[in-house]
Protein backbone atom coordinates (compact mmCIF):
# COMPACT_ATOMS: atom_id res chain seq x y z
CA UNK A 1 0.00 0.00 0.00
CA UNK A 2 1.04 3.28 -1.05
CA UNK A 3 1.90 5.81 1.55
CA UNK A 4 -0.01 8.68 1.79
CA UNK A 5 1.14 12.00 0.48
CA UNK A 6 3.08 14.28 2.46
CA UNK A 7 0.60 16.95 3.57
CA UNK A 8 -1.74 14.18 4.49
CA UNK A 9 0.60 12.71 7.27
CA UNK A 10 -0.70 11.93 10.55
CA UNK A 11 1.50 14.31 12.48
CA UNK A 12 -0.10 17.34 10.28
CA UNK A 13 -3.69 16.97 10.83
CA UNK A 14 -2.46 16.55 14.93
CA UNK A 15 -0.49 19.78 15.12
CA UNK A 16 -3.57 21.36 13.10
CA UNK A 17 -6.14 19.96 15.24
CA UNK A 18 -4.74 20.51 18.30
CA UNK A 19 -3.64 24.12 17.65
CA UNK A 20 -7.37 24.95 16.91
CA UNK A 21 -8.57 23.42 20.27
CA UNK A 22 -6.37 25.38 22.35
CA UNK A 23 -7.47 28.23 20.08
CA UNK A 24 -10.88 27.38 20.72
CA UNK A 25 -9.92 27.44 24.45
CA UNK A 26 -8.44 31.22 24.72
CA UNK A 27 -11.56 32.21 22.91
CA UNK A 28 -13.30 30.72 26.11
CA UNK A 29 -11.23 32.48 28.31
CA UNK A 30 -11.68 35.13 26.37
CA UNK A 31 -15.62 35.18 26.89
CA UNK A 32 -15.50 34.64 30.23
CA UNK A 33 -12.91 37.47 30.96
CA UNK A 34 -15.17 39.98 29.14
CA UNK A 35 -18.57 38.55 31.16
CA UNK A 36 -16.16 38.95 34.62
CA UNK A 37 -15.10 42.77 33.57
CA UNK A 38 -18.92 43.44 32.56
CA UNK A 39 -19.90 42.14 35.73
CA UNK A 40 -16.94 44.72 37.36
CA UNK A 41 -14.68 42.18 38.29
CA UNK A 42 -10.91 42.99 37.97
CA UNK A 43 -8.78 40.65 39.44
CA UNK A 44 -6.85 38.90 36.91
CA UNK A 45 -4.13 37.16 39.00
CA UNK A 46 -7.03 35.60 41.06
CA UNK A 47 -8.53 34.28 37.53
CA UNK A 48 -5.60 32.55 37.18
CA UNK A 49 -4.95 31.06 40.61
CA UNK A 50 -7.35 28.28 40.50
CA UNK A 51 -5.76 27.22 36.90
CA UNK A 52 -2.66 26.88 38.94
CA UNK A 53 -3.85 25.10 41.56
CA UNK A 54 -5.64 22.38 39.58
CA UNK A 55 -2.59 21.80 37.65
CA UNK A 56 -0.58 21.60 40.93
CA UNK A 57 -3.11 18.71 42.56
CA UNK A 58 -3.62 17.02 39.06
CA UNK A 59 -0.43 16.62 37.80
CA UNK A 60 1.64 17.13 41.05
CA UNK A 61 -0.23 14.45 42.38
CA UNK A 62 0.65 12.27 40.01
CA UNK A 63 4.28 12.81 40.13
CA UNK A 64 4.23 12.00 43.73
CA UNK A 65 2.09 8.68 43.01
CA UNK A 66 5.05 7.94 40.38
CA UNK A 67 7.66 8.89 43.01
CA UNK A 68 9.43 10.73 39.97
CA UNK A 69 12.21 12.67 40.54
CA UNK A 70 12.88 15.87 39.17
CA UNK A 71 15.10 16.29 36.60
CA UNK A 72 15.40 19.76 36.16
CA UNK A 73 16.36 22.01 38.57
CA UNK A 74 13.48 23.26 41.16
CA UNK A 75 14.69 27.16 40.43
CA UNK A 76 14.54 27.28 37.00
CA UNK A 77 10.63 26.37 37.97
CA UNK A 78 10.27 29.19 40.05
CA UNK A 79 11.89 31.44 37.36
CA UNK A 80 9.56 30.00 34.61
CA UNK A 81 6.30 30.23 37.16
CA UNK A 82 7.27 33.76 37.66
CA UNK A 83 7.58 34.38 33.92
CA UNK A 84 4.33 32.85 33.01
CA UNK A 85 2.03 34.42 35.82
CA UNK A 86 3.47 37.90 34.60
CA UNK A 87 2.52 37.28 30.80
CA UNK A 88 -1.07 36.53 31.98
CA UNK A 89 -1.40 39.28 34.30
CA UNK A 90 -0.09 42.25 31.81
CA UNK A 91 -1.60 41.27 29.06
CA UNK A 92 -5.07 40.82 30.42
CA UNK A 93 -4.07 44.63 32.33
CA UNK A 94 -3.61 46.10 28.71
CA UNK A 95 -7.19 45.98 28.07
CA UNK A 96 -7.87 48.80 30.80
CA UNK A 97 -5.71 51.08 28.65
CA UNK A 98 -5.55 50.32 25.07
CA UNK A 99 -8.34 49.52 22.23
CA UNK A 100 -9.05 45.98 21.59
CA UNK A 101 -7.71 46.45 17.97
CA UNK A 102 -4.31 47.29 19.84
CA UNK A 103 -4.12 44.61 21.55
CA UNK A 104 -4.82 42.09 18.44
CA UNK A 105 -2.15 43.88 16.49
CA UNK A 106 0.87 43.94 18.95
CA UNK A 107 0.01 40.64 20.44
CA UNK A 108 1.56 39.17 17.06
CA UNK A 109 5.08 40.62 18.58
CA UNK A 110 5.07 37.07 20.13
CA UNK A 111 5.66 35.11 16.73
CA UNK A 112 9.00 37.08 15.51
CA UNK A 113 10.27 36.69 19.38
CA UNK A 114 9.62 32.74 19.46
CA UNK A 115 11.50 32.69 16.23
CA UNK A 116 14.22 34.37 17.36
CA UNK A 117 14.52 32.77 20.53
CA UNK A 118 13.95 29.05 19.08
CA UNK A 119 16.67 29.80 16.61
CA UNK A 120 19.25 30.97 18.88
CA UNK A 121 18.37 28.55 21.84
CA UNK A 122 17.11 25.62 20.58
CA UNK A 123 18.72 26.12 17.37
CA UNK A 124 15.32 25.42 15.01
CA UNK A 125 16.11 26.21 11.64
CA UNK A 126 13.86 27.76 9.27
CA UNK A 127 13.23 27.57 5.75
CA UNK A 128 11.38 29.78 3.48
CA UNK A 129 8.26 27.63 3.54
CA UNK A 130 8.06 28.37 7.27
CA UNK A 131 8.55 32.12 6.99
CA UNK A 132 5.57 32.07 4.28
CA UNK A 133 3.02 30.47 6.28
CA UNK A 134 3.94 33.10 9.01
CA UNK A 135 3.83 35.64 6.75
CA UNK A 136 -0.10 34.12 5.41
CA UNK A 137 -1.02 33.80 9.19
CA UNK A 138 0.09 37.25 10.06
CA UNK A 139 -1.66 39.11 6.75
CA UNK A 140 -4.90 36.73 7.58
CA UNK A 141 -5.48 38.46 11.27
CA UNK A 142 -4.03 42.04 10.16
CA UNK A 143 -7.57 41.45 7.89
CA UNK A 144 -9.18 41.12 10.95
CA UNK A 145 -7.99 44.38 12.38
CA UNK A 146 -8.62 46.29 9.44
CA UNK A 147 -12.13 45.02 9.87
CA UNK A 148 -12.35 46.17 13.16
CA UNK A 149 -11.10 49.53 12.50
CA UNK A 150 -13.56 49.98 9.58
CA UNK A 151 -16.56 48.46 11.71
CA UNK A 152 -16.72 49.81 15.18
CA UNK A 153 -13.25 49.54 17.53
CA UNK A 154 -12.00 53.03 17.24
CA UNK A 155 -11.90 53.29 20.83
CA UNK A 156 -7.91 54.16 21.47
CA UNK A 157 -8.37 54.02 25.42
CA UNK A 158 -7.54 56.11 28.35
CA UNK A 159 -3.69 55.44 28.40
CA UNK A 160 -2.85 54.11 24.77
CA UNK A 161 0.43 54.15 25.13
CA UNK A 162 0.77 52.61 28.38
CA UNK A 163 -1.55 49.80 27.09
CA UNK A 164 0.37 49.46 24.14
CA UNK A 165 3.78 49.43 25.83
CA UNK A 166 1.99 46.40 28.50
CA UNK A 167 1.13 44.38 25.33
CA UNK A 168 4.67 44.52 23.64
CA UNK A 169 5.97 43.67 27.12
CA UNK A 170 3.34 40.35 27.96
CA UNK A 171 3.95 39.30 24.24
CA UNK A 172 7.73 39.14 24.82
CA UNK A 173 6.83 36.85 28.04
CA UNK A 174 4.61 34.87 26.46
CA UNK A 175 7.23 34.38 23.77
CA UNK A 176 9.55 33.49 26.55
CA UNK A 177 7.15 31.09 28.22
CA UNK A 178 6.33 29.13 25.31
CA UNK A 179 9.98 28.82 24.20
CA UNK A 180 11.07 27.54 27.93
CA UNK A 181 8.38 25.08 28.26
CA UNK A 182 9.00 23.73 24.82
CA UNK A 183 12.88 23.14 25.98
CA UNK A 184 11.41 21.69 29.58
CA UNK A 185 8.70 19.28 27.75
CA UNK A 186 11.64 17.66 25.48
CA UNK A 187 14.32 17.80 27.98
CA UNK A 188 11.81 16.39 30.38
CA UNK A 189 7.88 15.25 30.69
CA UNK A 190 4.51 17.38 30.81
CA UNK A 191 3.75 15.88 34.12
CA UNK A 192 6.66 17.50 35.72
CA UNK A 193 6.50 20.46 33.97
CA UNK A 194 3.24 21.16 34.24
CA UNK A 195 3.06 19.77 38.26
CA UNK A 196 5.92 22.46 38.87
CA UNK A 197 4.05 25.10 37.03
CA UNK A 198 1.64 25.05 39.22
CA UNK A 199 3.01 24.56 41.99
CA UNK A 200 5.05 27.82 41.49
CA UNK A 201 2.33 29.59 39.65
CA UNK A 202 0.16 29.29 42.22
CA UNK A 203 2.08 29.91 45.16
CA UNK A 204 3.12 33.54 43.07
CA UNK A 205 0.04 34.64 42.58
CA UNK A 206 -0.91 33.63 45.73
CA UNK A 207 1.82 36.25 46.80
CA UNK A 208 0.76 38.63 44.03
CA UNK A 209 -3.23 38.50 44.98
CA UNK A 210 -2.31 39.38 48.61
CA UNK A 211 -0.55 42.78 47.80
CA UNK A 212 -2.70 44.05 44.45
CA UNK A 213 -6.30 42.17 44.60
CA UNK A 214 -7.08 41.84 48.26
CA UNK A 215 -9.73 44.93 47.89
CA UNK A 216 -11.10 44.09 44.62
CA UNK A 217 -12.02 40.42 45.63
CA UNK A 218 -13.37 41.88 48.57
CA UNK A 219 -15.88 44.46 47.47
CA UNK A 220 -16.86 41.98 44.82
CA UNK A 221 -20.54 40.57 44.77
CA UNK A 222 -19.93 36.82 44.61
CA UNK A 223 -23.28 35.97 43.09
CA UNK A 224 -23.33 32.47 40.50
CA UNK A 225 -23.63 35.24 37.53
CA UNK A 226 -19.84 35.75 39.32
CA UNK A 227 -18.62 32.30 39.62
CA UNK A 228 -19.88 30.53 36.82
CA UNK A 229 -17.45 32.76 34.62
CA UNK A 230 -14.35 32.46 36.74
CA UNK A 231 -14.35 28.63 36.80
CA UNK A 232 -15.60 28.50 33.49
CA UNK A 233 -12.03 30.45 32.74
CA UNK A 234 -10.24 28.12 34.89
CA UNK A 235 -11.29 25.31 33.70
CA UNK A 236 -10.44 26.47 30.14
CA UNK A 237 -7.08 27.34 31.34
CA UNK A 238 -6.17 23.91 32.64
CA UNK A 239 -7.12 22.08 29.58
CA UNK A 240 -5.16 24.89 27.56
CA UNK A 241 -2.57 24.34 29.83
CA UNK A 242 -2.43 20.59 29.88
CA UNK A 243 -2.99 20.47 25.65
CA UNK A 244 0.25 22.93 25.19
CA UNK A 245 3.04 20.62 25.77
CA UNK A 246 2.07 18.08 23.75
CA UNK A 247 1.41 21.11 21.00
CA UNK A 248 5.40 21.90 22.14
CA UNK A 249 6.72 18.71 21.89
CA UNK A 250 4.90 18.15 17.91
CA UNK A 251 5.34 21.24 16.79
CA UNK A 252 7.18 23.80 18.61
CA UNK A 253 6.67 26.74 20.18
CA UNK A 254 6.15 29.02 16.72
CA UNK A 255 3.11 26.69 15.72
CA UNK A 256 1.30 27.23 18.79
CA UNK A 257 1.64 30.96 18.30
CA UNK A 258 0.30 30.65 14.61
CA UNK A 259 -2.63 28.49 15.72
CA UNK A 260 -3.21 31.01 18.53
CA UNK A 261 -3.92 33.58 15.82
CA UNK A 262 -7.36 32.10 15.00
CA UNK A 263 -8.67 33.17 18.21
CA UNK A 264 -10.28 36.27 17.59
CA UNK A 265 -11.91 34.48 14.67
CA UNK A 266 -13.57 31.73 16.35
CA UNK A 267 -15.07 34.56 18.60
CA UNK A 268 -16.26 36.05 15.66
CA UNK A 269 -18.22 33.08 14.30
CA UNK A 270 -19.58 32.05 18.02
CA UNK A 271 -21.02 36.18 17.90
CA UNK A 272 -22.98 35.41 14.63
CA UNK A 273 -24.47 31.64 15.56
CA UNK A 274 -24.63 32.18 19.43
CA UNK A 275 -25.97 35.76 19.40
CA UNK A 276 -26.62 36.43 15.77
CA UNK A 277 -24.69 39.64 15.11
CA UNK A 278 -23.38 40.59 11.69
CA UNK A 279 -19.54 40.80 10.51
CA UNK A 280 -17.41 41.88 8.17
CA UNK A 281 -16.81 39.80 5.26
CA UNK A 282 -13.38 39.96 5.94
CA UNK A 283 -13.26 37.85 8.82
CA UNK A 284 -14.12 34.94 6.72
CA UNK A 285 -11.26 35.57 4.32
CA UNK A 286 -8.67 36.36 6.89
CA UNK A 287 -9.87 32.90 8.63
CA UNK A 288 -9.47 31.17 5.54
CA UNK A 289 -5.73 32.99 5.19
CA UNK A 290 -4.89 31.80 8.43
CA UNK A 291 -5.60 28.29 7.65
CA UNK A 292 -3.38 28.06 4.94
CA UNK A 293 -0.86 29.64 6.44
CA UNK A 294 -1.07 27.27 9.14
CA UNK A 295 -0.66 24.55 6.97
CA UNK A 296 2.15 26.30 4.54
CA UNK A 297 3.74 26.15 7.75
CA UNK A 298 3.01 22.58 8.90
CA UNK A 299 4.22 21.10 5.50
CA UNK A 300 6.90 18.69 5.45
CA UNK A 301 9.34 17.69 2.33
CA UNK A 302 10.32 14.69 1.55
CA UNK A 303 14.10 15.82 2.30
CA UNK A 304 12.79 17.01 6.01
CA UNK A 305 10.90 13.85 6.69
CA UNK A 306 13.28 11.64 5.42
CA UNK A 307 16.19 13.24 7.56
CA UNK A 308 13.73 13.00 10.47
CA UNK A 309 12.94 9.19 9.90
CA UNK A 310 17.18 8.97 10.10
CA UNK A 311 17.42 10.99 13.28
CA UNK A 312 14.22 8.25 14.66
CA UNK A 313 16.33 5.08 13.57
CA UNK A 314 19.65 6.73 14.93
CA UNK A 315 18.40 7.55 18.07
CA UNK A 316 16.62 3.97 18.72
CA UNK A 317 19.88 2.12 17.84
CA UNK A 318 21.71 4.28 20.07
CA UNK A 319 18.62 3.85 22.49
CA UNK A 320 18.48 -0.11 22.09
CA UNK A 321 22.61 -0.20 22.22
CA UNK A 322 22.53 2.01 26.13
CA UNK A 323 19.85 -0.46 27.25
CA UNK A 324 22.04 -4.07 26.41
CA UNK A 325 24.93 -1.97 28.36
CA UNK A 326 22.25 -1.02 31.55
CA UNK A 327 21.05 -4.61 31.41
CA UNK A 328 24.72 -5.79 32.24
CA UNK A 329 25.46 -3.58 35.05
CA UNK A 330 24.15 -5.23 38.65
CA UNK A 331 21.51 -3.05 40.81
CA UNK A 332 20.35 -0.18 37.91
CA UNK A 333 16.59 -0.82 36.89
CA UNK A 334 14.33 0.48 34.34
CA UNK A 335 12.94 3.01 36.73
CA UNK A 336 16.91 3.99 37.42
CA UNK A 337 17.84 4.53 33.73
CA UNK A 338 14.09 6.17 32.60
CA UNK A 339 14.12 8.65 35.36
CA UNK A 340 17.21 10.29 33.99
CA UNK A 341 17.55 9.94 30.88
CA UNK A 342 16.43 12.38 28.18
CA UNK A 343 13.48 12.21 25.22
CA UNK A 344 14.75 10.74 22.46
CA UNK A 345 13.26 14.02 20.41
CA UNK A 346 14.71 16.48 22.73
CA UNK A 347 17.90 17.08 20.44
CA UNK A 348 15.42 17.79 17.67
CA UNK A 349 12.16 19.23 17.07
CA UNK A 350 9.55 17.73 14.24
CA UNK A 351 8.92 20.74 12.68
Amino acid sequence: MAPPPRWLRREVFVGLALGQFVSLLITSTGFSSSELARRGVNAPTSQSLLNYILLALVYGGTLIYRRQHLTIKWYYYLLFGIIDVEANYIVVKAYQYTSLTSVMLLDCWSIPCVIVLTWLFLKTKYGLRKFIGVGVCVAGLVLVIFSDVHASDRAKGPNPLKGDLFVIGGSMLYAVSNVTEEYFVKKSNRVEVMAMLGVFGAIISGIQISILEQQELRSTHWNAGALFPFIGFALAMFLFYSTVPIILKICGATMLNLSLLTSDMWAVLIRIFAYHEKVDWMYFVAFAGTAIGLVIYSYKGKKKIAEENAQVTEAGDEEAATGNRTAQVPGVGDDGAASNKEFPSAATSSR
